[in-house]
């Protein structure tokens, strides 16, 4: 059974009122290429956070790199303040196997070693093979194990959730 797609928005506002008040002035807040870079963008302006917002791409740390090789479009990690001891928000769109989480910790890691880690996703939609949970999760939803859920930005600059269906080509989790 498939849980219906939320509306973004209402996501976001969801998640913006878990992280306020959870949060010291100083927490980093970094998105994970790509879809969780345009949700940090919306948290950090929302939050008003007072460090800049950070991106990482973690395109070289994944664990089927070997297997699938690089992929397009890999964009530069930019993290422009100090992480040691400082708490971290990190923030992905959909939260699935938990691979991509650890492969963004393992590259957070090369930079130092933060305070606290905490992680926001807009949609957790289950099935991990690793043992990591968000914190702050927009929404939690079901859907079937051949589907994904993707993040999209329009032209327009807003977000909206879609489904589509797994195959060899579009396998991300």
């Amino acid at each position: 059974m498939t849980t219906p797609l939320p509306e973004v928005e209402q996501l976001l506002d969801a998640l913006i009122a878990q992280i306020r008040g959870n949060i010291k002035p100083d927490t980093g807040i970094i998105g994970i290429h790509t879809g969780g870079v345009w949700v940090a963008e919306r948290l950090h302006s929302a939050l008003g956070s007072k460090v800049p917002m950070a991106t990482i791409d973690i395109a070289f740390y994944r664990d089927d790199y070997g297997r699938r090789g690089l992929q397009g479009n890999v964009k530069p990690s930019d993290i422009p303040f100090d992480v040691n001891e400082r708490d971290i928000v990190l923030v992905d769109d959909v939260l699935y196997t938990g691979r991509t989480i650890r492969a963004a910790m393992n590259e957070l890691f090369d930079y130092g070693r933060p305070g606290k880690v905490m992680l926001a996703a807009l949609v957790d939609r289950g099935g991990r093979q690793l043992p990591i949970e968000p914190q702050f999760v927009g929404a939690r939803v079901t859907v079937a194990d051949d589907q994904l859920v993707a993040l999209q930005r329009e032209d327009s600059g807003s977000l909206r959730l879609s489904l589509r269906h797994r195959s060899v080509e579009n396998d991300q989790p």
